[in-house]
């Protein structure tokens, strides 16, 4: 059941590599295991993908490509689940990640305010860096590695209740 509602959502191989993003990485994207779906490639997908929307970087998008290919796993699901952090999400997940890194780091939070000028960028952004950078590592190899094990447990759970229906059905 997931496998066939994943493939139904997700967009085919040719759209994929006629991205005008995605050419950078050319014949790279011709791998078939870039486009299976099965417990490894959807598990890794999830982890790549969630670990990528974590990182304060524009175009997590390519990173989550990139990560996919190195990891030989499944690259359309990887560069969706990028969007987890969106316009919308996007204040919420990185502003906890900062408080994340400041509890770990031991410093008290900051008084800032955003301003999104180059000033602030230059002179605001410098104060917090250490803590968000490390809140947002933290975070991340945290959804990742929990991502990773759920899917991987929810595939196969799903795997047996498929086969004890077939099992049934037969006696």
């Amino acid at each position: 059941m997931p496998k066939r509602l994943l493939k139904r959502i997700m967009p085919d191989a040719k759209t994929i590599r006629t991205h005008k993003h995605l050419q950078i990485f050319g014949t790279l994207l011709h791998s078939a295991n870039l486009w299976h779906l099965n417990r490894r490639s959807a598990s890794g997908a999830f982890a790549v993908g969630l670990f990528m929307a974590f990182v304060p970087v524009p175009f997590q998008m390519v990173l989550a490509a990139a990560g996919a290919i190195v990891f030989q796993v499944n690259l359309p699901l990887s560069v969706a689940l990028v969007w987890i952090t969106n316009p919308i999400t996007m204040p919420a997940i990185f502003y906890s990640s900062y408080l994340v890194g400041t509890w770990l780091i031991g410093a008290p939070e900051g008084d800032f305010h955003f301003e999104l000028t180059i000033d602030w960028l230059l002179n605001g952004l410098g104060a917090i860096w250490q803590p968000f950078l490390l809140g947002c590592f933290v975070c991340g190899t945290i959804a990742s590695l929990t991502s990773y094990t759920l899917i991987r447990l929810l595939w196969r759970w799903n795997v047996v209740i498929q086969w004890n229906k077939r099992r049934n059905k037969s006696i």
